[in-house]
């Protein structure tokens, strides 16, 4: 049997060990060792030793657990609710101010938190009881909040672009950079479709009751204030930093990190046993991603070296299918796997598959060139594993906001999160429709760098 066969049936054994339940990292480690074996003897204990060391020593994935240190310390802080109080107060006489006043909250500590779970659970602590009171629409409401806490993924300091930036061999300071127009589209399309939809139903998202409107411009300002200017200085500072060259995403890491510290010391938020849970959960989520970092790479080498990607590669090119088709095979592809399964996973072990696919399509225009190339693949592939997590019937983001509001009904909150997901994909099709949205950004700090 030839290498490139065992491969493909390496890969099918991996999606069916996953889709049943066993663990991915040592899925992965015992089927690349079993199938490299056979494929091509003791080379494979060599490969596993290097691929493992190479992934401990990859300096930018230190930037991981800083940065859920400080996502973590940024929500026990508790400025998410300060700022959402606030824009709900200045707010209280728009029609939906209460979905205005999520998105924009999501938006913003989406650069801080960058953790799906987290953020679609605060929100919906926050925000579903006032929603409820207020006579919202329910199903409005939990797409907003399902919708808005999804940005994490995209908007940077984002987890998932610092651990695809070395995966796609792309700086991870212009995947940051390209991320940061279409996380900002995003959050437009989705304001603009709730205040589009409370225009023409104002039962919607009717004007807040007196009891939520504040008592002079005074407590607007002050909440206004404190609840916006130390997030947004500390994520400019640690982000600023690196896209300008300033700090390299380790050091700009460890700059929020403290700052996310100091913050929550100043709020009076800053106990030993919140600190001591920040640091375990910290601990938990990041041996999780990097330890599956190291057995995707291993995983992938003895996929690569079977030689099936060039196999794949070759029959997929010689299809009579323009790129964009094969595009948008990729994409579909992306998109169901994003169902059943996580974006780490989907980046560490599927992303590598389509690289030399992505790597051999034919573009024009900015996109002929591969750099460019693979940096706007990187930002549509985060778009596209956000749109999963607004996805019936395995979307988490429902069964993390049914956790905190019981009252509302799962279907509903589907029926919600559909709605996003549509304005999902049309921001999806923009983004691949005009690939300057990612990469005009990044081209313009590196010739003001230059």
């Amino acid at each position: 049997m030839s290498q490139e066969i065992i491969g493909m049936i390496m890969i099918g054994c991996m999606l069916f060990a996953i889709f049943i339940g066993f663990p991915i990292s040592f899925t992965l480690i015992f089927l690349g060792v079993v199938f490299g074996y056979w494929g091509f003897g003791d080379l494979v204990f060599y490969l596993m030793t290097l691929q493992f060391s190479g992934a401990m020593l990859e300096q930018t994935l230190s930037a991981v657990p800083l940065f859920i240190f400080m996502g973590i310390l940024m929500e026990q802080a508790g400025l998410m609710e300060r700022l959402f109080t606030a824009v709900q107060l200045m707010l209280s006489r728009v029609r939906g101010a209460l979905y205005i006043a999520v998105l924009f909250v999501s938006t913003i500590f989406a650069a801080a938190t960058g953790i799906v779970g987290a953020s679609v659970t605060i929100l919906g602590i926050m925000a579903a009881k006032t929603m409820n009171r207020a006579g919202y629409d329910v199903k409005l409401s939990a797409g907003a909040i399902t919708a808005g806490g999804t940005l994490g993924i995209l908007i940077p300091p984002s987890i998932m672009l610092v651990v695809m930036g070395p995966i796609l061999e792309v700086p991870v300071p212009d995947l940051f950079a390209a991320a940061i127009i279409p996380g900002f589209v995003m959050a437009t399309l989705y304001v603009g479709y709730a205040i589009v939809r409370c225009n023409l139903n104002p039962e919607l998202g009717p004007v807040l009751p007196e009891e939520y409107r504040a008592s002079s411009m005074w407590v607007i300002v002050r909440e206004f204030f404190l609840g916006l200017v130390p997030p947004a200085l500390l994520v400019g500072f640690a982000l600023g930093s690196i896209l300008f060259g300033l700090a390299t995403p380790t050091e700009g890491a460890a700059m929020g990190a403290f700052g996310s510290f100091l913050l929550t010391l100043c709020y009076g938020k800053l106990t030993w046993k919140g600190t001591k849970q920040a640091l375990i959960k910290t601990l938990e989520i990041s041996v999780l991603i990097l330890f599956l970092v190291a057995a995707s790479n291993f995983f992938g080498s003895v996929f690569s070296k079977l030689g099936t990607p060039g196999l794949l590669t070759e029959y997929l090119l010689t299809l009579e299918m323009s790129p964009y088709m094969i595009l948008l095979v990729i994409m579909a592809l992306i998109f169901l796997l994003g169902w059943p399964l996580e974006w780490v996973p989907i980046v560490l072990i599927i992303v590598p598959i389509l690289l030399p696919l992505v790597e051999s399509l034919e573009f024009g225009g900015p996109l002929a060139d591969v750099q460019n190339r693979l940096l706007w693949f990187g930002i549509i592939v985060a778009v596209n594993l956000q749109t999963a997590w607004l996805s019936p019937p395995v979307a988490l983001s429902a069964y993390f906001l049914k956790g905190v509001v019981p009252e509302w009904d799962l279907k509903d909150i589907y029926l919600g999160m559909m709605q996003f997901m549509v304005i999902q994909l049309v921001g999806l099709i923009l983004i691949i429709v005009f690939p300057q949205l990612a990469l005009w950004l990044p081209e313009y700090l590196a010739s003001t760098r230059n």
